[in-house]
């Protein structure tokens, strides 16, 4: 059974949860074996389980803090190192405990800001740069929108974006753009999709791939990319028109690239956490489903990619929060053995 959800139509999202689940638990073996792709299981997070962390990756090192473990709002900040296999304490978020936050790179610099907390029932706007050489931070200019969570962030050589997510009112759709020479933000035009919350950005070149997301309860199916250089948009084909492109379209996954190709990965539909993995061949713009990642089906998790290797690790399912970490090979088979 195959439901494609669009703005104007009548189908309900509880029938989008229950489709998922059924085409989920009526996949087997034979399936996961027509396709490619590999998940190998990676050195578990030393701390709390915890969903809606805030992550990105310099060189061989991922990145991650902040989040939400079921009771508690986070600040504790932490590294992987793809290459030792271990993960490390660093110096504390020095903003307030928060959730859905958004980051970015700068050079050698991450940037983490924005988010929510529950316990202050309060959207955040401050932002704060994390220096890797010195495990130091520094607050910056507060971000130029309003305060928000579930937006997404990425990055161009010089500069830092940020932009959609909801602010308390309803979700959004404008971007800004934020210098690090003169620490300041500045809107930035020429989107046209949707307004969302907790959609997903890929990187390959100088092109920044921006999909998914939920806003007022539909899932998004527009698609876009937008050229760093130039600072333009393009609307690319939307993510349901293959018939062949069941579950593209989802909330609270991760996205990455890797090899000059970008992944979508987990995710929800309505509630309901998946496992399904998709490929992005931007020269020849298809999609791919590729093996269904191999451990929980989670949303709301982390993902770290230096363009040569990729790890999706945390997240949640319902109110089961999760720690394990996983490495993902495209182009191997599905072997049962490394896991």
């Amino acid at each position: 059974m195959r439901i494609i959800m669009k703005r104007g139509t009548e189908i309900k999202l509880l029938f989008i949860a229950l489709s998922t689940l059924l085409c989920y638990n009526c996949n087997d073996d034979d399936d996961d074996d027509d396709k490619i792709g590999n998940w190998a299981e990676r050195s578990t997070f030393n701390e709390e389980p915890r969903s809606s962390s805030a992550a990105f990756t310099i060189g061989d090192i991922g990145y991650m803090g902040t989040g939400y473990d079921g009771d508690d709002y986070l600040k504790d900040f932490w590294s992987y190192d793809m290459n030792t296999n271990s993960w490390q304490q660093l110096a504390d978020f020095p903003g307030v405990e928060r959730s859905s936050a958004t980051s970015f790179t700068i050079g050698n610099n991450g940037y983490i800001g924005t988010g929510f907390n529950g316990d202050l029932n309060q959207e955040l706007g401050d932002f704060y740069e994390y220096n890797v050489s010195t495990n130091t931070w520094n607050q910056i200019a507060n971000f130029g929108g309003t305060p928000r969570y579930g937006a997404v962030g990425f990055e161009s050589d010089t500069n830092g974006y940020v932009g959609t997510g909801f602010d308390g009112d309803g979700d959004k759709k404008d971007f800004w753009k934020y210098d690090p020479s003169t620490d300041t933000w500045e809107e930035i035009f020429g989107f046209g999709g949707d307004k969302r919350r907790d959609g997903a950005t890929f990187k390959i070149g100088t092109d920044v791939y921006l999909l998914s997301g939920v806003s007022n309860g539909i899932l998004e199916e527009d698609f876009w990319v937008f050229d760093t250089i130039d600072e333009t948009w393009t609307v690319l084909d939307d993510l349901d028109d293959d018939d062949d492109d069941d579950f593209i379209m989802r909330a609270s996954a991760v996205a990455f690239s890797l090899n000059g190709r970008g992944y979508l990965a987990c995710g929800e539909i309505s509630g309901t956490a998946i496992p399904f993995v998709w490929e992005y061949n931007p020269a020849t713009q298809d999609w791919i489903e590729r093996t269904e990642f191999e451990r929980t089906a989670r949303r709301d998790a982390v993902a770290f990619s230096n363009g040569n290797r990729a790890f999706v690790a945390l997240g949640r399912n319902g109110t089961l929060y999760l720690d394990d970490n996983m490495e993902f090979f495209p182009t191997e088979a599905q072997d049962d053995d490394d896991n």
